[in-house]
């Protein structure tokens, strides 16, 4: 399929942000991006007719109960059985920031054992209290398993923003040796918050801005195929949204957000 056929769904509701940097990245590739607030997909239900979908970052419902909750609710309640199909079909589904948050809550992922009816994670409070908007650096992990990063090579480090409250991921303590065990053994592991050199957080503050179990910032299923991550790649897109770009001798062309969105646009073009 070539580029400009490819239909990219990008979610919203009260509370979302970045949906229209989202649509610019994707666009940038020759996709369709669309913006569709979730109640006009619910009305048409027309899911199977995208190629890909995002839930992107922001605050929906204004992360009344839990942050994602009422959404993910909402999400499997009005549409599961597409969302089901979907999934079953291996279409790219992409979480940011308060994606990411209904993803786990909606039992999208880590999907251990598939769709889950209970969350199996949790992206809690931020240790260091409080909104935290700031510059992060990321470790890919992902060997090969996540089709949103073919095209980052492993292991390297890359800079992209975070802007949550509520970003902690962890495990119930209890599982939290089985369930590592499990992303590391299905290649699930995507990104860890480290130093500019490699090295990790060890959830170290700023560095692992939010406390997570492991220094973890992202994580996708199974199959590769669906990314959940905290940080904002659509805000590192262009060399002009880095923070320090006018210290170089000439502006960057693009973020390392980039990859992120190039990676997917390769694997739907060769898909579909």
């Amino acid at each position: 399929m070539k580029c400009e056929e490819i239909r990219i769904c990008i979610l919203r509701v009260g509370g979302t942000n970045c949906d229209a940097e989202t649509k610019q990245a994707f666009q940038d590739f020759g996709m369709k991006a669309e913006v569709v607030h979730f109640n006009k997909l619910v009305r048409q239900q027309n899911l199977l007719n995208y190629n890909a979908l995002v839930i992107p970052g922001g605050f929906s419902h204004g992360d009344y109960v839990r942050a994602g909750a009422i959404w993910a609710k909402r999400l499997m309640a009005r549409l599961g059985k597409n969302i089901r199909r979907f999934v079953s079909q291996e279409r790219p589904i992409l979480g940011i920031c308060n994606g990411f948050q209904v993803l786990i809550e909606a039992g999208l992922l880590p999907q251990f054992n598939g769709i889950s009816q209970f969350p199996e994670a949790a992206l809690g409070t931020n240790i260091q209290s409080g909104y935290n908007c700031r510059w992060v650096y990321l470790k890919h992990e992902n060997s090969s398993n996540c089709i949103f990063t073919k095209k980052i090579t492993f292991r390297s480090v890359m800079r992209i923003p975070v802007a949550h409250s509520e970003g902690r991921f962890m495990f119930a303590k209890e599982k939290e040796k089985k369930y590592l065990e499990k992303l590391l053994n299905n290649d699930q592991l995507v990104f860890r918050y480290c130093h500019r050199n490699g090295e990790y957080a060890k959830g170290e503050y700023p560095l692992n801005p939010n406390g997570s179990f492991y220094d973890i910032a992202g994580i996708c299923d199974p199959s590769g195929t669906i990314l959940g991550l905290m940080p904002h790649p659509e805000r590192a897109y262009f060399g002009w949204q880095l923070p320090d770009w006018t210290k170089n001798e000439a502006m960057p062309t693009f973020g390392d957000g980039k990859l992120i969105f190039e990676s997917v646009a390769e694997h739907l073009a060769r898909k579909f």
